[in-house]
């Protein structure tokens, strides 16, 4: 797919999104109802606007061709098709997704020298919580080469893509908060700050001792972490050995099997 955030001469992603859309809906109308080709072309534009840098980028991008069918369309149309617009929001972001965190891209080196800290042995199950389109997954596989990744993701294009892109990984359909964690040697998370409280309660209950939780940007809340791990940009990943504690804690010596903690 095109990196729509790699581009600088805005609007160029915009423009060339539209003309895409037009032009699948053009070819998919000779062959389909006319709702089948809009959703079908309208899906290409959310689609594409998930890789905008920002949100109102992203809103653009994926309303471009909606608006412009319905004013060019408006006198023609059939009360129900207003409701297509959001069906197409709906098929991206299913409503028990939107309490989570939106779709912001792990950056590729935001977890460089992870492996320096933690001795995970090879073949460690290793959970990406909300891999979306497998930006968090790639990181990962980066800075874990010798892990076995899985994903967990809920909404089913992102899911679909995630597959797509990164086939060495295992990447299923879930909602994060009701799948298991006891699984994994890591959990890694790129949430919001409004959801860590609830991520450190399902870790403090699920994870194993000797397993890690690594949250990018926001930290546990009443939680010290083992250490921070600096990483691109603005970046700042906070890992953290369980079971969750203060930091006398962290500092313990490690039982059997259990990898210590690296500090800075």
């Amino acid at each position: 797919m095109l990196h729509l955030s790699a581009m600088t001469f805005w609007p160029l992603p915009a423009l060339l999104t539209w003309a895409a859309a037009w032009t699948a809906y053009a070819l998919c109308s000779k062959f389909l109802p006319w709702w089948l080709a809009f959703l079908l072309a309208g899906s290409l534009g959310c689609l594409a606007s998930l890789r905008g840098s920002t949100w109102w980028r992203r809103l653009m991008i994926a309303g471009g061709f909606p608006l412009s069918f319905v004013a060019l369309s408006a006198s023609m149309l059939p009360g129900w098709a207003w409701l297509l617009p959001l069906a197409l929001l709906l098929l991206v972001y299913p409503l028990n997704a939107w309490r989570d965190a939106p779709l912001f891209p792990t950056p590729l080196d935001a977890l460089d020298g992870l492996a320096e800290k933690i001795a995970l042995p090879p073949g460690s199950a290793v959970l990406d919580a909300g891999c979306g389109l497998g930006d968090g997954l790639k990181a990962l596989r980066r800075a874990l080469p010798q892990a076995r990744l899985h994903g967990l993701e809920w909404s089913w294009p992102l899911r679909w893509l995630c597959a797509l892109r990164c086939p060495w990984a295992r990447v299923r359909r879930a909602d994060i908060w009701l799948a298991d964690w006891s699984g994994y040697q890591l959990v890694y998370l790129f949430q919001r700050p409004e959801s860590m409280g609830r991520a450190a309660v399902k870790a403090a209950t699920e994870m194993q001792p000797g397993s890690w939780l690594v949250s990018l940007d926001f930290p546990l809340p009443g939680a010290e972490p083992s250490f921070e791990l600096p990483g691109a940009g603005r970046h700042r990943a906070w890992v953290y050995a369980m079971p969750l504690g203060g930091p006398e804690e962290a500092l313990q010596e490690p039982g059997p099997g259990r990898p210590r903690a690296g500090r800075f």
